[in-house]
Formats: C-alpha cells, structure tokens, sequence
C-alpha cells in the first residue's frame, strides 16, 4: 500500500494514503496537510501506523457518541448479554451518558469529557457505585466500536472514575443464623431461607429450584436454572412517549423468567444436610395438601418454592419476607445476598478447601473466595491464641488449661 507526498498549489505540503477498502470496493485513501514537509511526513507516518496495527477508523464522519450508544444498546447489547446486564446498561446509557456525553463525536471523545460527567454525577449525590457501572457500560460500548472500526482509541481506559470504598460486609453469626432459622421454620415456604443460609444459594437458584432437582437418597440438590424478573422493554422504539417500558402498549422481554445459571460453573450438584433435607421432605408434604386445596386452580410449574396456587415466587416477594424475617428473628438489616456470604465463611471456618468451595458456591475462579469468605474475629482471636500458645506455651495464651482441641471447637461453634 502506497502514500504519496506533495507539495500543492496552495503552499501547503499534502499526503495521501491507501488504508484499505471501502464499503463499495474502492481503494480508501486518507488525506493529510501541513505547512512543511517534515510535518506531513509525520501525519502519513501515523496514518500507515494506525493502519498497520489495525487501528484504522472507518470512512466517513464519525458517530456521535449518542448515536453509537443507541446502536450498540439496542442492536448489539440486547443480543448478547444477559437480561439482567442488558437493562444496567440501559439505565447507564439513557439516564447519564446520552444526557452527559452524547453530543461529542466519538473520535474527538476525550478522557477529561469523561471525568467531568463522573464528577457531575457524584455532584448529584450518586453513589461511587453508580459511577463505575457507568464507567463499565461506556468501556464496554467503545470497546465494541474500537473492534468496529468506529474509533482507535477507547479514552475510557485513560479516565480516572472516583475511588470505590469496598462496601463492608457483614456475614451472620451462628447465633444469628440460628435465630432466623428458628422463626422461619414455621412459617410457608421458610426453608427457603434454610437453604440460603445453609447451602449459599443465588436467589433465583434457590426460586429456580424444581423438585425433579432434589435428590432425597443422595441428599443433594443439581442446580440447574435461575428464575428472575426482567424489566419490561419498549417495543414501539420510545414512539409512545412514555418514559417506562412496563407502561408501553407494545412492552416485550420482562416479567419472570427461566434463564441460565450465571456461568458454567453455576451448573452444580450441591450436598443438602440431613436435618435441612428432612424440612425439605416436610415442605413437600405440606405443598402438596395445598395444591389438594387449591383445586383446579393450581398451576403446576413443579417449584420447590411457590405461591400457595403453585406459581413461581417473585423476587421481589421474597425479598420482602426475608426483610420481614429479620425483623421478627431481631437480627440486623441486610441483604438476601449476605446470606450467601455467611455459607460461604461457614466454609472457611470449616477449612473446607478452596477447590470444593468454588464447586460448592459455583463460583468460575478462586478470586471470589477473596469477596465471599470474611474471616470472624472468633476465629481471628483464637489464631492469635494459638500463636501465643506456640511461641510462649503459657495456660494465659492457650486459654487456661483448655485442651487445644477443645478451644478449636469453642472457637468454630462461637462463629
């Protein structure tokens, strides 16, 4: 591939070089000027870099950066994500970057635009949180048009979104735990939440579960599938002028649905403890006198967990039990979710090994243990004990004249 260099009747120094093939088969020849020589030597040096390392941009004025995200959201987002990803892209991309950023053009699109959309959002009182996912969704998009031919370079890599403090995480005590099991034993549908606690499941896990899954001789239970509630998408293109999909006459994608686990390894057999198996037993008994009561009104999707027709339980619905739950069992607000983290520091303070953790949690790398797995101060404190009980063998550090192992039950059955 050629360039050429001269100087024109207008005095200035131009260059021209071959970068490809457009569209229609011609040849795609950039143009560059300069005032001097050396200058546009420097340009067409550039060009034939770019176009060497597969940075070329295609032909044509540049997308707006407004008009890029509208295309990758809707036509290349919506195809090849997860339900739940797609609509935390679509609320980045229609609530902050279009409004913040979607005038410039995408080539001249630069990390200091960027920074000052991030120090605009946290001036509104947005969380950091919301800020990175922002930042997430527009690294996505732009890398999408880097890959496309849009741009050559994807200034989100250079801008810097404001710090991210790690929210702390809480996970039950044992004491805890035993107190929100003991009200929920009770009550329909409570060993719902024994499973959470017990076994770490996500919650659309846990709703997704169908009976054929539970293995009673084995004591296991394969997941399979999540159930989750999509959000509903517009489907007259925003024509209806109403600003939420739920509320379009031609609304499509939301409601519950059956979806994948989130990765391959999410696909697991999972072993149940005989005494959480025995109320799983129980509360197949029970669901099947209310599906006796129910007539022919019950609707028979096989959930382990259901609504007293037989349909599937929203996730919103069981949220608000497992808030209503706290609340009665006197234990702190938190999260569904922290009911995961508490499985999965039981295994920690179990030594169960970081392999069969991940096979356990469905976790696809070790680096979740890191997120999941916080260490007690029970068990903190009896480290140091047993420190002190090595180096100085006195009864002060080793808790008196306490057996070892002794101690080491104490501090497992305090956590």
């Amino acid at each position: 591939m050629t360039a050429s260099i001269y100087e024109g009747s207008d005095g200035r120094w131009h260059g021209r070089v071959t970068m490809g093939v457009k569209d229609d088969g011609q040849p795609d020849r950039r143009h560059v000027s300069a005032k001097t020589e050396a200058e546009v030597i420097r340009k067409v040096r550039d060009l034939e870099k770019d176009r060497d390392a597969g940075r070329t941009k295609r032909p044509g004025r540049a997308w707006t950066v407004e008009k890029w995200l509208d295309h990758w959201l809707e036509n290349i987002a919506a195809g090849s994500v997860r339900p739940k990803t797609y609509a935390g892209y679509q609320t980045a991309v229609r609530r902050h970057l279009i409004p913040g950023l979607g005038g410039h053009r995408t080539d001249r699109l630069q990390a200091e635009h960027i920074e000052k959309l991030y120090a605009a959002m946290r001036g509104k009182g947005l969380k950091a949180g919301t800020v990175h996912h922002t930042h997430r969704t527009l690294r996505a998009a732009l890398n999408e048009a880097i890959r496309r031919g849009q741009i050559v370079r994807n200034p989100v890599l250079v801008a810097k979104p404001p710090r991210l403090e790690e929210e702390e995480i809480e996970p039950f005590t044992v004491k805890e735990a035993q107190r929100i099991l003991a009200v929920a034993a009770p009550r329909r549908n409570g060993v719902r939440f024994a499973v959470a606690l017990a076994i770490g499941l996500r919650q659309g896990e846990a709703l997704g579960l169908q009976w054929r899954d539970v293995d009673e001789t084995a004591s296991t239970l394969t997941i399979r599938r999540a159930l989750q509630r999509h959000t509903w998408r517009h489907g007259c293109a925003g024509e209806c002028g109403r600003k939420r999909g739920a509320d379009c006459p031609q609304r499509f994608g939301g409601g519950l649905a059956i979806v994948d686990t989130k990765s391959r390894a999410g696909r697991r057999v999972v072993g149940v403890p005989k005494t959480l198996m025995r109320a799983l037993i129980a509360h197949r008994a029970a669901q099947k006198e209310e599906r006796k009561a129910a007539a022919n009104l019950w609707q028979d999707g096989n959930w382990v967990f259901a609504q007293p027709t037989g349909k599937a339980i929203d996730p919103r619905a069981d949220y608000e039990e497992w808030r209503d739950l706290l609340k009665a069992a006197d234990v702190r607000a938190a999260r569904l979710h922290d009911a995961r983290h508490t499985a999965a520091t039981m295994l920690l303070v179990l030594k169960v090994p970081t392999r069969a953790v991940m096979d356990v949690m469905g976790w696809s790398n070790a680096s979740m243990a890191g997120r999941y797995q916080h260490v007690p101060i029970e068990v903190i404190t009896g480290i140091a004990g047993q420190v002190g009980g090595l180096l100085w063998d006195t009864d002060d550090e080793n808790g008196g004249d306490d057996d070892p192992e002794e101690g080491a039950a104490g501090v497992l059955a305090a956590v």
